[in-house]
Parts: structure tokens; C-alpha cells; sequence
């Protein structure tokens, strides 16, 4: 992987891959308004010309370290997350079904953000 900086722009809902100081990847997620809180990622995405060089696995990474650091559970609906959660059961804990239901539930009551 080249050398890629993420930083998280928690009030725009992205988790940023930078390279060279440009954004070539990221997470949208938002922060679930429950009980308990919750970060809830919906999409990742990589760049064209970046894809292959485990950008998107750093930032999945990172998010879960992110929120493990915060203490608060992820919830992966972005496939590529769910999957890589698969992956990594060590570092991904699987999440309460209730905060599941209440985490689609918040996305399907906000579309127009995602």
C-alpha cells in the first residue's frame, strides 16, 4: 500500500483516505442516534487508478479502531465492511441485532444523506 494518511470528517460522515493531500477513498457512515451510539458505516469507496493496494482494508481498519477507541460497537450495512468484518472476527465484533435494526432503520429515515 502507498503512504495514506485517514483522518475522519465526523461532522461531513467520512472517513478519508489521503494521499499526497488528495482524498482517494472513503467511508460514509453516521453516528446512530440510540442507545447505545453506535458507528454505522454505509459505503466505502476507493478512487479509480487506486483500487488493489488495501486502501479500502486500512480504512475499514481504522473505523473499527476508531470506535473502539470511542467504545461504542460498529455497524457495518457497506458490504465491503461486512465483509471485511468477516475477515477479521478478532477485530470486529459482531453487533446486537436490535442496533441493527435500529441502524437501517436511521438510514432508511435519512436517504437523501447516502
Amino acid at each position: 500500500m502507498t503512504d495514506i494518511d485517514i483522518r475522519d470528517d465526523r461532522p461531513r460522515g467520512r472517513l478519508e483516505a489521503m494521499e499526497d493531500g488528495a482524498a482517494v477513498g472513503m467511508i460514509g457512515y453516521f453516528v446512530l442516534d440510540a442507545t447505545p451510539a453506535a458507528l454505522v458505516a454505509v459505503h466505502t469507496v476507493v478512487d479509480e487508478g487506486h483500487e488493489g493496494k488495501g486502501i479500502a482494508s486500512a480504512l475499514v481498519g481504522h473505523f473499527y479502531r476508531m470506535a473502539a477507541a470511542e467504545n461504542v460497537p460498529v455497524v457495518p450495512l457497506c458490504p465491503y465492511a461486512a465483509r471485511w468484518a468477516q475477515r477479521h472476527p478478532e477485530e470486529a465484533p459482531v453487533p446486537a441485532a436490535d442496533l441493527v435494526m435500529a441502524a437501517r432503520r436511521q438510514l432508511e429515515s435519512e436517504p437523501h444523506r447516502w
